[in-house]
C-alpha cells in the first residue's frame, strides 16, 4: 500500500507541480511577476479543498454502518479507477502540447484580470488534487481502513513531485518527461486493475453485487497476505488471498484491455510530399 500510494502521490504530485511551474516560468520570462501573487492563493485555495474532501471522505463514512461504508468505498474505489485511467490517457496525449496550452490559458486570463488568474491556477491544480483525495479514500479502504501507510506514501510521492518539478523548473536535472509518463502509467494500469477489484469486492460485501461467496481462488495458505511477499503483493497491487471470480475477471479485463491500448503507438500525421504541397501556377 505504501508503494502504489507513494506511486500515485508521486504521478499526480508531479502533474500538478509541473503545471504551477510552468505558470510560474511564463509569468517569470513574460516580465508579468505581479500576477504571481494571484497564481498562488489559486494553487493553495485548490490545496485546501482536496484535503478537505479526503479529510470528509475518509473520517466522516466511520459513522456509517457497515453495509453503507462498503458500496460508498466500492463506488468510490470505481470512481478512482476512471479518474486514474482517464489520467494516464490524458497524460500521454496532452504532455507534449501541455506548455503551450496553459501560456494561451493563462494569457487569455491575464486580459480578463486578477480573478481569472486565480480561477485558472485554482482549476489547474484543483483537478489533480481531487483526483488525489479520491484515490486517498480508496487506498485507505483497502488497508481496511489503516490511514497510516496510504497518508505516509502520498506524502513521500508528493514531496518527491514537487522537490523534482523544482529540480526540473532550475534545469538542474534532465530527463525525458513522456518516458517517466509511460512506465508511471504502465505501473498504474497494475494498481487501477487491483483498485477495481477491491471495489468490486466491497459491493459485493455491501450485497449490491452478487458473488461473494464464489471464489476464483484461495491462496491463504500458499501466499498469505501476512507473510512478507503477501504484504508486498497487497500493497503494490491490492492481491487479495480469497479473490472472488468476479474480482478475477474484472483484475484480467482491465489489464488485457488498458494496457495494450495504452501501449499502443500514437498515429503520426504522414508528412505532405513537397510537390503535392507546392501551389500550382
Amino acid at each position: 500500500m505504501l508503494f502504489s500510494s507513494a506511486l500515485i502521490g508521486l504521478r499526480e504530485g508531479l502533474e500538478a507541480a509541473l503545471v504551477v511551474s510552468i505558470l510560474v516560468a511564463f509569468l517569470v520570462k513574460t516580465e508579468r511577476r505581479h500576477a504571481l501573487r494571484w497564481v498562488w492563493p489559486g494553487v493553495g485555495a485548490a490545496v485546501l479543498l482536496s484535503i478537505a474532501v479526503g479529510a470528509v471522505l475518509t473520517y466522516t463514512t466511520a459513522q456509517l454502518s457497515f453495509e453503507h461504508q462498503e458500496l460508498l468505498g466500492g463506488s468510490l474505489s470505481i470512481v478512482a479507477v476512471v479518474f486514474v485511467t482517464a489520467m494516464i490517457f490524458w497524460m500521454r496525449k496532452a504532455s507534449k502540447s501541455i506548455a503551450a496550452e496553459l501560456r494561451g490559458k493563462m494569457d487569455d486570463a491575464l486580459d480578463v484580470g486578477p480573478m481569472a488568474v486565480l480561477l485558472l491556477s485554482f482549476l489547474a491544480v484543483g483537478r489533480e488534487g481531487l483526483e488525489t483525495a479520491v484515490f486517498f479514500y480508496s487506498a485507505v479502504q483497502t488497508a481496511q481502513s489503516d490511514t497510516v501507510q496510504p497518508l505516509i506514501g502520498f506524502a513521500i510521492g508528493i514531496v518527491a513531485a514537487v522537490i523534482l518539478a523544482f529540480l526540473l523548473y532550475k534545469g538542474a536535472v534532465r530527463f525525458n518527461l513522456a518516458k517517466f509518463f509511460t512506465i508511471t502509467g504502465v505501473l498504474l494500469v497494475f494498481v487501477a486493475a487491483g483498485v477495481l477489484g477491491y471495489g468490486l469486492h466491497d459491493l459485493q460485501e455491501a450485497a449490491f453485487l452478487p458473488g461473494i461467496n464464489t471464489l476464483a481462488f484461495d491462496a491463504s495458505d500458499a501466499l498469505p497476505e501476512t507473510s512478507w511477499y503477501g504484504a508486498l503483493l497487497k500493497g503494490i497491487f491490492n492481491y487479495s488471498q480469497q479473490t472472488t471470480v468476479l474480482q478475477a475477471i474484472a483484475w484480467v479485463a482491465y489489464v488485457v484491455i488498458v494496457l495494450p491500448l495504452f501501449l499502443k503507438p500514437s498515429k503520426k500525421t504522414a508528412p505532405v510530399p513537397a510537390a503535392a504541397a507546392a501551389p500550382k501556377e
